[in-house]
Parts: C-alpha cells; sequence; structure tokens
C-alpha cells in the first residue's frame, strides 16, 4: 500500500483539503474509473476554454500544482491531476515506470474527460508521464510544457546521495525536522511552511518508490511529432538544466523551444512559475 498507516493517510488528506480551500477558487470534481485505478481530478475555469492538463510531480498533488499556476484558468480549462500513488486522493496503484502504464493511464483520463486539442503541462515526474503519454497516444495532445522533467537526464548519482536520499533517510527513520529541510533546500529554489509540512508528511507516513528512473531513447523520442517546450533549472542536482537541454537538442525532432531558468534549482520559485505560466497563456493565443 502506498500510505503506511490510516491516521497517515487522514493526515495527508486534511493537508490536501486545506490547500484546497486556500486556493479560493470555483472548481468542480471527478473520480474518473480507468483500468489503473481510480483518478481524481480537479476541474477549474470555464468549460468553453480550451483544455489544459496538469500533472503534478513526486510527493505532490492536484492543489500544489494548482497553486503555482493560479492564472491558467483565466485563458483554459484547467483539469489537475491527481496522480496515482501520491499523497492524494487517486488510488494507491503504483505503475511500471519501465512499461508505458503511466502514458496509458493519462490518455485514458483525458479520453474518458473527452478532451481534444489538450495542451499538457507536466512537472517534474508530471513530465515523465507526460513524455510516456506522448509514447503511447499523442492523438488527443495539441501541445506539451516540461518542467524540470523526469526522463529526459539524471544528475550525479553521488551528489543525490549525498545531498538527497541519506538525508531523506535519516529523516524517514528519526522525524527530525533538520533533515528534511536540507532536502527542501537542494530541492526547491524557495519553500514555505505547507511545502514542509506535506513533504514532511509525505515522506513520514508514504512508502515512497526510490527506484532508478529510466531515461527517454532518441528513437522513443524522436518519433514524438507533438510540439515540445521544455524548461529546465540550472542547479537541478536531479535533472542538471545545461545537460537536460542539450540531450533535448539532440533527441526530439519535434521540440518547440527550451529555456534555462537561471539559478532555480528543482522547484523553481514563484516568480520564475509566473515566467512559465505566462509562457503557457501566451502560447495559447497563437
Amino acid at each position: 500500500m502506498f500510505f503506511k498507516s490510516k491516521e497517515g493517510k487522514e493526515k495527508i488528506l486534511s493537508l490536501y483539503n486545506q490547500k484546497l480551500n486556500e486556493l479560493n477558487i470555483e472548481y468542480s470534481e471527478k473520480l474518473i474509473e480507468t483500468k489503473f485505478g481510480v483518478t481524481n481530478v480537479i476541474i477549474t475555469g470555464d468549460t468553453k476554454n480550451p483544455p489544459l492538463v496538469l500533472i503534478h510531480g513526486t510527493g505532490g498533488c492536484a492543489p500544489q500544482i494548482l497553486d503555482s499556476f493560479p492564472n491558467l484558468a483565466s485563458k483554459y480549462c484547467v483539469y489537475a491531476i491527481d496522480v496515482l500513488a501520491q499523497p492524494n486522493r487517486s488510488a494507491e496503484n503504483r505503475l511500471g515506470m519501465k512499461s508505458l502504464e503511466y502514458g496509458k493511464w493519462l490518455i485514458e483520463v483525458v479520453i474518458k474527460l473527452r478532451l481534444k486539442d489538450v495542451t499538457l503541462v507536466g512537472f517534474s515526474f508530471g513530465g515523465f508521464i507526460s513524455l510516456k503519454a506522448l509514447e503511447f497516444n499523442e492523438t488527443p495532445i495539441r501541445r506539451v510544457f516540461l518542467i524540470a522533467p523526469v526522463y529526459m537526464v539524471n544528475g550525479n548519482p553521488l551528489v543525490g546521495l549525498f545531498k538527497m536520499f541519506l538525508p531523506l533517510k535519516k529523516f524517514i527513520k528519526t522525524n527530525n525536522q533538520k533533515h528534511i529541510k536540507k532536502v527542501m533546500n537542494v530541492l526547491f529554489s524557495e519553500y514555505d511552511d505547507f511545502a514542509l509540512e506535506f513533504m514532511s508528511s509525505t515522506f513520514q507516513h508514504c512508502n515512497m518508490d526510490f527506484s532508478p528512473l529510466p531515461i527517454l531513447s532518441k528513437n522513443d523520442a524522436n518519433r514524438i511529432k507533438t510540439p515540445i517546450s521544455i524548461f529546465a533549472c540550472e542547479k537541478d542536482i536531479m535533472f542538471p538544466g545545461k545537460k537536460m537541454i542539450k540531450r533535448a537538442k539532440r533527441i526530439f525532432s519535434s521540440l518547440e523551444e527550451v529555456v534555462l531558468i537561471k539559478d532555480a534549482k528543482h522547484v523553481p520559485n514563484s516568480k520564475d512559475f509566473k515566467k512559465i505560466e505566462d509562457l503557457i497563456i501566451d502560447k495559447n493565443r497563437h
């Protein structure tokens, strides 16, 4: 199971609800039955607007990614998806990372929502899911924006081990806040009390998947025809920005643009998220 205990799950879902209420937005929620498990979707914005599917990263949830992009719903109808086996309201089934399962799951959700010409926005592990969806069936997807995506390049494993995984393991063992703060400082360009509490609760109460992350092959990347924009973070130790841009230019035939976010760690700050958001909104006009 993904949640270690009933109490842990309740704690995380109450934080989820807290964030959703803080957004202060009009929204509806849909539970979509899929072959891979029930999937929760938060929908905000006018349904007459073009559809935008928003996918959060590891250890995240739909309200958090909506918080990072508060203005997308002014121009799009936004469908923020709770990824399976993450601290949120979707099913706890973990899918295989080496197969196309995550892509099949996302496309099934898109089809069941009856969406076409979708703008897909994936952050971190959400970027991995977006790319898997393109590999599986890009028909319903119009264009894709990837922010610090998993699946393109990996950073130095030793640096990751010492800066991230050892402090994380120590935190899981001791629940001492100083260890999780070390991890947060490596991952986040900036973070608030909520992010700290949500991450702490997630690593304390959930069975997280630490298996090695696969890399997209050049052949598979080359087959993708959907226009792709990539935002890479310069100081991301897990998925280094310059290395990512170099490889993206080499493997994608449909790469539309790449942006290196200066000084950003894996999770950009709110100013940088705003710049990304402006660009996504601007693309809607063309």
